[in-house]
């Protein structure tokens, strides 16, 4: 019989999504650096997963640092998980999941969504030949009905087939890759301080907001498919990025 807070649906979940479930049950569940973690079959029965599917997930845990393996005694939480930071430069995550685990109430505002050709540097980026068919999407996201995140997305038509109009351009782009078979597992990045650009700050009314952080990504699949570019200007008084250094 099961535990209290099985879900069947976790069979179908991806291994980042179960890290997740785990990384929050270590905070849910209280445990603290060197409290151990239950078994691979308990994790297993919580979950509703294959134990192959847990240990992939534990594996991710220990190589963020934030759990420990000890032969035949267990995993145990890891001491660097007490400076567990709020967000993980190393970790591939969506605007909205991010922004969502930070506590805001997230909604979005649609700009435009269009098909463009690529140029000459985004074929480059994309490993595409120029001209290659994409879609370009510009949104604004807001936490708690504050302006934090503006972005300029670039993801390959044939990996959003059908009409632009039967699409919710509102939800997260990392989902909608998901249902059609080209899921995000990782990505290239750059960051930067740099002011929004003038015109569209002055468009949508983000004038004196300060310098925003510019996360600039080539999204890969798990196979190394290039399939999105996104530009992300966060806006750096709400929102910081943090490492955890260690020797």
């Amino acid at each position: 019989m099961s535990e209290p807070g099985t879900n069947a649906s976790w069979s179908r979940a991806s291994n980042h999504s179960l890290r997740q479930a785990i990384a929050q049950l270590i905070t849910d569940d209280g445990l603290g650096p060197g409290d151990r973690l239950p078994t691979e079959a308990r994790l297993a029965e919580r979950f509703g997963v294959a134990r192959s599917t847990v240990r992939e997930a534990l594996k991710q845990l220990e190589e963020e640092g934030l759990v420990d393996a000890v032969q035949g005694s267990g995993r145990f939480v890891s001491s660097g998980a007490a400076a567990a930071v709020e967000r993980p430069i190393t970790r591939y995550e969506g605007v909205t999941d991010m922004l969502r685990r930070l506590g805001y109430s997230v909604t979005t505002s649609v700009f435009s969504v269009t098909e463009v050709d690529a140029d000459p540097q985004q074929a480059r980026d994309l490993a595409v030949a120029a001209g290659t068919p994409l879609i370009r999407l510009a949104r604004l996201r807001f936490g708690d009905g504050e302006p934090l995140v503006f972005s300029v997305n670039h993801v390959l038509r044939e990996a959003l087939p059908g009409p632009l109009t039967h699409r919710d351009w509102s939800a997260p782009l990392t989902e909608a890759l998901d249902a059609s078979g080209q899921s995000v597992t990782s990505s290239m990045a750059r960051i930067s301080a740099v002011d929004l650009p003038i015109e569209i700050a002055r468009r949508h009314k983000l004038v004196g907001l300060g310098p925003w952080l510019l996360i600039t990504e080539t999204c890969l699949t798990r196979s190394a498919r290039r399939v999105m570019l996104a530009a992300d200007y966060h806006r750096s008084a709400m929102i910081g990025f943090n490492v955890r250094r260690q020797r």
